[in-house]
């Protein structure tokens, strides 16, 4: 039962994932990271199908490098975002890619920003943003507390009432989650929330 979500604050953008790999009723793993760091200032939380969730983050991770070494400059956060819908609009009528992307980034310009990008290749700019079972719940705690004006430690809180949400509500509710943020200062992992050790 994945779930990744994520907002935007004041001079920030935070994402958070769940860390778990699961496949029918085993899972395998509980300290998978599914937040991709895809240069200094971009975070890609994606969920889906595990094989599909790895190839496509990878192969942007690459092409977004492979970018900035040809031209000497990255792309920008929306012009991440409008790459990867353009990639899976193209493998939609080919070989669907299984991912959802909540991509998060901050540019000197237009400073920090939130993009939603399901597996259908719809993509648009959001202040918050939720993928998965745990969506539901998530959405509804942020639709209620968030404001645009959030300090980090305030989006903590409410990141941590998301996930405890979620914790309580979802029958199969995933125990670890992972907090990464971006800011003027570049990406980075904020904290884990834990309850099973691996």
């Amino acid at each position: 039962m994945e779930c990744v979500f994520g907002m935007v604050g004041k001079g920030f953008a935070l994402v958070v994932a769940d860390s778990s790999a699961v496949n029918s009723i085993l899972v395998h793993k509980s300290n998978e990271d599914k937040i991709m760091v895809l240069d200094s200032h971009k975070l890609m939380g994606a969920s889906g199908e595990a094989g599909d969730r790895a190839q496509f983050t990878e192969y942007v991770q690459k092409n977004v490098a492979l970018y900035q070494y040809r031209n000497g400059i990255p792309l920008t956060t929306k012009a991440a975002a409008n790459f990867m819908r353009g990639e899976l609009a193209t493998a939609l009528r080919k070989n669907p890619y299984m991912v959802n992307i909540v991509l998060a980034g901050y540019d000197k310009e237009t400073g920090p920003s939130l993009y939603f990008i399901d597996y259908i290749a719809t993509l648009h700019k959001v202040d918050k943003a939720a993928f998965g079972y745990g969506s539901y719940f998530a959405l509804s705690m942020m639709d209620r507390h968030y404001h645009p004006d959030m300090t980090v430690d305030e989006a903590i809180k409410l990141a941590d009432q998301c996930i405890e949400e979620i914790r309580s509500r979802l029958v199969v509710a995933p125990q670890n989650f992972i907090i990464k943020i971006v800011d003027k200062d570049g990406a980075r992992e904020h904290s884990w929330r834990r309850t099973t050790k691996d």
